[in-house]
């Protein structure tokens, strides 16, 4: 399925109390992979910008006038994510936005979640990380993820950051190649095979004795319970 990571910008943050979209930014993944593939577009919203949510993004009234407004390219909008998997943080805000915007173009408009499956990456940080933060800039610095030119929230540089923290949270260690870090490869290793000796004494294998299972398996019941029941690790009960 193509994912499509996707943010938005907003006038505040209610669309109930008639805040509208004013930047759309998405970013394609194919195979784990960004294929290049992007949609962005900034929208004039009918209304004025809440001066705490400019200083959170930067975009303000002048620079939206001669924008396009959300049915002008509502169309082009759907047929990018219409049948793809959005990769969204903290999705029902967006997805919320996005419906309203919808609504208000065609009120028999499909729902979003009728035409596209939504991942939600802050669920997926708080099952993995429970108890700390993690909104994206908390995400950026856990997973080594480069978000220096973050100095204003934007659409389409958070979709693009957050395709790199979803790729590393959802995939392990994405940095490493094995072979980098094979013997042949170390700095000064000796490339050649050397042939253990068959004579050599048997290693030693140590067992675990019942006070450090028990220990083992308490710890594994504290570990599952914090993640949600995801602990994979059998437990010897």
């Amino acid at each position: 399925m193509r994912k499509i990571v996707l943010d938005t910008e907003t006038t505040g943050l209610e669309y109930a109390q008639g805040h509208r979209i004013i930047e759309i930014g998405c970013v394609e993944l194919q195979n784990r992979r960004l294929t290049g593939s992007h949609y962005h577009q900034y929208i004039q919203p009918d209304r004025a910008i809440d001066e705490g949510a400019i200083e959170v993004h930067g975009i303000t009234n002048e620079f939206l006038q001669d924008k396009p407004r959300f049915s002008d390219i509502a169309d082009e909008f759907l047929e990018f994510i219409s049948g793809a998997e959005l990769i969204i943080h903290n999705a029902p805000f967006d997805v919320g936005f996005i419906n309203n915007e919808f609504s208000l173009h065609n009120p028999k408009h499909k729902k979003l979640k009728e035409l596209c499956t939504i991942t939600d990456t802050l669920q997926l940080a708080r099952q993995k990380h429970p108890g700390v933060k993690n909104n994206l800039d908390a995400l950026c610095k856990r997973y080594d993820v480069d978000n220096t030119q973050r100095q204003l929230h934007g659409a389409l540089l958070d979709a693009e950051i957050l395709a790199d923290v979803y790729l590393r949270m959802t995939g392990g260690q994405t940095n490493l190649s094995f072979n980098e870090f094979s013997a042949e490869n170390m700095p000064g290793a000796d490339s050649r095979r050397v042939k253990i000796s068959d004579q050599r004494p048997r290693l030693k294998v140590i067992t675990a004795n019942d006070s450090e299972l028990k220990e083992h398996n308490k710890m594994l019941n504290l570990l599952d319970k914090s993640s949600g029941g995801l602990c994979k690790w059998p437990k010897n009960n």
